[in-house]
């Protein structure tokens, strides 16, 4: 392999000059880290207030308000029906925020509540056949965005950047949000 071979290898493996090497696979020691993790976040808020909106005005345009789709969402991923305080504590909203948006997607016929055989005061929130549809086709859509994105991203990668986001999320996760 030529150097200019090399270098565009490592250009592709996502190495520029100081990086790679087994350096990648060990450790960062906490200082070090903190470091690379405020980089994260750097990207991460810019990043999420232009989905945030991106999704918003999208929504705007099928009539979905941001809230239930989240609710919607939340139920489709979980694949389970749930409770308004289990949303909560998952989403890391507020009980009563959950519930006006539950309370909204059941006038608009996208959630039911049912009985829930553990709780007689807290029922459980599921899907209708309308809110599934819903949510399947937002989703559709918004795919359509994301496999624009480049960078030959490998599933590695995403693995990574799931697992770091979550172990960030993990550290906040005793933060009250009510």
């Amino acid at each position: 392999m030529t150097e200019n071979e090399n270098e565009n290898e490592n250009d592709r493996a996502g190495k520029g000059e100081g990086e790679g090497g087994g350096e990648e696979s060990e450790p960062l020691p906490p200082e070090e880290l903190a470091g690379r993790l405020y980089e994260v976040f750097a990207v991460l808020g810019p990043l999420y207030r232009r989905v945030t909106r991106a999704v918003e005005l999208k929504a705007q345009v099928v009539g979905l308000p941001m809230g239930i789709r989240v609710v919607l969402e939340l139920l489709r991923m979980s694949g389970r029906p749930m409770t308004v305080p289990e949303m909560g504590r998952t989403l890391a909203f507020s009980r009563q925020f959950v519930q006006r948006m539950v309370n909204e997607a059941a006038e608009r016929e996208l959630v039911e509540a049912i009985a829930n055989p553990a709780h007689q005061r807290s029922s459980l929130i599921r899907l209708t056949d309308a809110g599934r549809t819903a949510i399947d086709t937002l989703i559709a859509e918004e795919s359509g965005l994301l496999e624009r994105v480049d960078g030959d991203l490998t599933g590695a990668d995403v693995d990574a950047c799931v697992r770091v986001l979550t172990n960030l999320l993990d550290v906040f996760k005793d933060v009250d949000v009510n």
